[in-house]
């Protein structure tokens, strides 16, 4: 007679195990401040002075390629 009573308290284990562990584990506040630090560490912010860098190699990149443009332009006039 005690052998369901026993089965059904394992049902209610086996069930009630992994229920629980995913209440426990899937709690944002647990994984909030290492999801930041981690993002921070992969992605860090950028700089001021870096992206004042990055605009000014790009703007004399483009100056040097519209230079390269205007005499290939000039060099096509001058041959026609």
């Amino acid at each position: 007679m005690g052998s369901w009573v026993l089965e059904v308290a394992r049902m209610g284990m086996y069930m009630a195990f992994p229920v629980t562990l995913f209440h426990i584990f899937n709690q944002p506040e647990y994984f909030e401040e290492w999801v930041t630090k981690k993002k921070r560490e992969l992605y860090p912010p950028e700089s001021k002075s870096h992206h004042e860098e990055l605009q000014r190699a790009i703007r004399e990149h483009h100056q040097k390629h519209d230079a390269a443009m205007m005499r290939a332009i000039e060099e096509a006039e001058r041959k026609k």
